[in-house]
């Protein structure tokens, strides 16, 4: 019987053709809407319309699906749908379809007004209401919050008034909140606070992208499916870490939104001490939101700052130079930025995880603007052998062994060891050893923004940090940003490089180098 009975999925709903047994259906979400504020920015028209398309085209949406876009810009219901088609014909990572874009469409509505407007709040609970009826959603609605964070407040306060924030009987309302979640310890527990007001914990999501991506689950696949790491995962063996953020554009555009803010706020507050968290978590008693949480906690609130912030951390600006044979301007150059600004566009930070696994082991983690290209990775650098039967001109070229988990963009990992050279004479030099998502599996990866939007609608809040992870970031994060504010100003680097001499400085008195991705 056990074979043949529906499993829940975990907002209660059961999808009747699935059973415990079988693995080929994929998850698909049951009677659904979404509101999205802010549908005509950035965010929503690069990366949310064109993952709900592509969870359509999937399959992984229901029927009735409904959309609904809220926007302070003068569109109609025709425009808005233009708007949708274009970006979605433009960035979606399946192939368009016709019928399934007019399956979408039939479920999509626009709403104009400011987020104050009370109209167009109640205008929005009219459509909420109307759709329901209409398409089926079962009163099932998730509100994202695709809008700079000055307008959370706002937004979630006209929810409450406007009662849609409170589901129906047997129904769930959940709201999707978009990073940064604060810009400070204080902040980030009045927003906590504001939503928890609103909404119960366990109905808030909040994204980040990052968790999202298949070789940041991969890790705990990595770690936890296999017996060959998990032994040498420890102090004994591993000399340091390593957890690089690499971008080599530079602002673009968002200097409103990016300066002030910065790139350790922006990246080390939440994608990379996530990444911390989960490459040195112990393993939890379940893959489910609680037992993840549990294990996360744990680390963040075991991270030790130096005693020297001057000598453990770094902060930089890029300088003009030289990328992708283009001529760039420093960061003080960029239109809307101010010549006397100090913001960081680079950090560098030294944490150490005081526990019994890791004490002792440094994490370096960096991030910056304009260098030399685009990556994101986990290095694991493990000890030298203790002893070594070869002389010293048979392993003169031999490094260190490091296992690599590249998080983007050419998904992966590599493994880094040494192996002898064929010829007559003992010489040992580093090789690697490579397994990439593209050619190991016939499926491409989804987007992040799919499964975490697939998640929202299921119910399913793994791969969401909770508040008081988000806390336990700023815990951290607040002392390095208070002492940047009042000793000196940012290093400078050129552009297209792989950021301040500092940062290898840093390094260096440890006895230590950058890996250069």
């Amino acid at each position: 019987m056990s074979d043949t009975t529906p499993t829940p999925g975990a907002d209660g709903w059961t999808n009747p053709l699935r059973t415990a047994s079988d693995r080929r259906l994929p998850r698909i979400a049951g009677p659904s809407g979404l509101v999205i504020f802010g549908v005509t920015g950035d965010l929503s028209r690069k990366k949310l319309m064109p993952a709900v398309y592509d969870l359509a085209n999937r399959g992984l949406l229901p029927p009735g699906f409904s959309l609904i876009g809220f926007a302070r810009r003068d569109r109609e219901d025709e425009d808005f749908a233009q708007i949708v088609h274009d970006s979605v014909r433009e960035h979606a990572r399946t192939e368009f379809r016709e019928e399934t874009w007019q399956q979408l469409a039939e479920g999509m509505r626009f709403i104009l007004g400011d987020f104050g407007d009370d109209e167009a709040f109640k205008k929005l609970r009219e459509t909420v209401d109307d759709l329901d009826a209409s398409r089926g959603t079962s009163g099932n609605f998730a509100f994202y919050l695709s809008v700079p964070p000055k307008f959370f407040p706002k937004v979630v306060r006209q929810l409450k008034k406007h009662g849609l924030a409170d589901a129906p009987e047997g129904s769930w309302r959940r709201a999707v909140i978009e990073k940064p979640f604060g810009h400070d310890l204080r902040s980030a527990r009045e927003l906590n606070a504001l939503v928890h007001d609103v909404f119960e914990p366990e109905q808030v999501f909040r994204i980040d992208h990052y968790l999202g991506k298949e070789t940041v689950q991969n890790i705990l696949a990595l770690r936890f499916a296999n017996q060959m790491y998990e032994p040498i995962w420890n102090r004994s063996y591993v000399d340091h870490v390593q957890i690089t953020m690499a971008e080599d554009i530079g602002i673009g555009g968002r200097a409103g939104y990016y300066d002030g803010i910065g790139s350790a706020r922006d990246v080390i507050q939440n994608h990379l001490l996530q990444l911390l968290a989960l490459t040195a978590m112990e393993e939890p008693i379940a893959f489910d939101a609680e037992s993840l949480l549990t294990e996360k906690l744990k680390v963040l609130r075991s991270v030790r700052l130096p005693e020297e912030l001057g000598e453990h951390t770094v902060f930089g600006q890029y300088a003009a130079g030289w990328q992708g044979g283009e001529k760039a301007v420093g960061y003080l150059q960029e239109d809307g930025i101010d010549p006397a600004s100090k913001t960081d566009t680079y950090a560098a930070v030294k944490l150490e995880v005081d526990n019994r696994r890791w004490a002792g082991v440094p994490f370096y983690l960096r991030t910056g603007k304009r260098l030399g290209r685009r990556v994101t990775e986990i290095a694991v650098v493990f000890q030298r052998a203790p002893h070594s039967p070869f002389d010293s001109t048979a392993t003169a070229e031999l490094g260190t062994n490091v296992l690599v988990i590249r998080v983007q963009p050419d998904e992966g990992m590599t493994t880094r060891f040494g192996s002898k050279v064929p010829g007559t004479s003992m010489e040992i030099r580093d090789v690697t050893m490579d397994f990439a998502y593209g050619e190991s599996f016939t499926e491409e990866s989804p987007e992040a923004y799919e499964r975490l939007v697939l998640d929202v609608l299921l119910g399913d809040a793994n791969l969401f940090p909770r508040p008081e992870e988000v806390e336990e970031s700023w815990r951290i994060l607040d002392p390095i940003e208070e002492y940047w504010e009042t000793h000196g100003r940012p290093a400078q680097y050129t552009s297209g490089g792989w950021g301040p001499t500092e940062a290898d400085e840093m390094l260096a008195r440890d006895g230590r180098r950058w890996r250069r991705p």
